[in-house]
């Protein structure tokens, strides 16, 4: 059963790209959580498991049905383009206790046992102590397991942001939603998605919030209930080689051509990325990173541009053939 989300003319013009460092939290736990999300991920997975099993998740598991509600005060919709996991979790402190009282009963709701646990029955009774114990453990896991590789997980999030922008200039919305998910479609100013169950909104002129995901991979989300911006979560694009070691895959031709340290980096460049993440994700100093960017730039081989406060390189057709070891 299809969920629907309906535009007005003045939706379009409230339409945005935005990333939330506070949503790959909440879903790495849920990816810890179901062991079919493993795959994905296996390389991250076996260097975090010792740290991992050093936090107590099971509070959040049982906000997180396998099919059902989870509350979304624990994750609203990020406020801008680019919010930080600080500026997120004060959000989420300041959550008004009554609605976090009403989102939660309705999530335990959808799992068995879970309203008259303990744990569950305390919350209730005192959601002020909820929204200190479960912001307190989201906190835990951002320190724990996403802050240090964060450099390169905002990398991947967006330069896909770069490329669907591209996108909805080429095509509109209407192209491009299809394009993001072939569970979602558009047919006159109606967005559908195939979805578990039936949902139903009128977006009335608050518009959309696009928002890719590592740790949401392959899910697609759409639903955040009023008062709560519409947000549509979709994978992102890139992530098959996220994990992988750049500097061991670049073709030995390739080395010989232009020396290990610009082979690594022009083979690392699969998606549009900045300095800080290139030299995070290669283990290298960014200033010697962004010498082999400019080097390769004024070689014809990378071009530059700017998005926000960063600059993203991405390889010309030249640079893609030599990468790949053709031409």
């Amino acid at each position: 059963m299809p969920s629907r989300l309906h535009f007005r003319e003045d939706d379009f013009l409230r339409c945005r790209f935005a990333l939330s460092p506070l949503w790959e939290t909440q879903e790495v736990a849920r990816t810890l959580k179901r062991p079919d999300r493993h795959g994905y991920h296996a390389p991250w997975l076996r260097r975090i498991r010792t740290a991992a099993a050093g936090l107590d998740l099971a509070p959040l598991w049982l906000l997180m049905p396998r099919h059902g509600y989870s509350p979304d005060w624990l994750c609203p919709p990020p406020a801008g383009p680019a919010a930080t996991f600080e500026e997120e979790i004060v959000a989420v402190r300041a959550t008004d206790p009554d609605t976090a009282r009403t989102e939660t009963a309705r999530s335990l709701a959808d799992t068995p046992g879970a309203l008259d646990s303990p744990r569950g029955r305390a919350w209730l009774r005192d959601p002020e102590e909820m929204i200190r114990e479960l912001s307190d453990l989201l906190e835990g896991i951002w320190r724990t397991l996403i802050e240090p590789d964060w450099p390169r997980l905002r990398a991947l999030l967006e330069a896909d942001i770069a490329f669907h922008s591209r996108r909805l200039a080429e095509v509109g919305l209407g192209g491009l939603l299809p394009e993001i998910s072939r569970r979602c479609g558009w047919q006159e100013g109606t967005l559908t998605v195939d979805w578990r169950g039936e949902y139903e909104r009128h977006l009335g002129g608050q518009g959309l919030v696009l928002m890719p995901t590592v740790f949401g991979w392959p899910d697609l989300v759409s639903s955040f209930d009023p008062p709560w911006q519409p947000t549509l979560a979709y994978p992102a694009r890139g992530i098959g080689g996220l994990w992988t070691d750049p500097a061991k895959g670049a073709p030995e031709a390739l080395v010989r051509l232009l020396g290990r340290g610009r082979a690594a980096v022009l083979t690392a460049l699969d998606d549009p990325a900045p300095t800080t993440a290139l030299a995070h994700r290669l283990g290298l100093a960014p200033s010697s990173v962004s010498a082999h960017l400019t080097a390769l730039r004024d070689a014809g081989v990378l071009v530059s541009r700017r998005y926000g406060h960063q600059v993203l390189y991405e390889r010309t057709p030249l640079g893609i053939a030599l990468a790949s070891g053709g031409g």
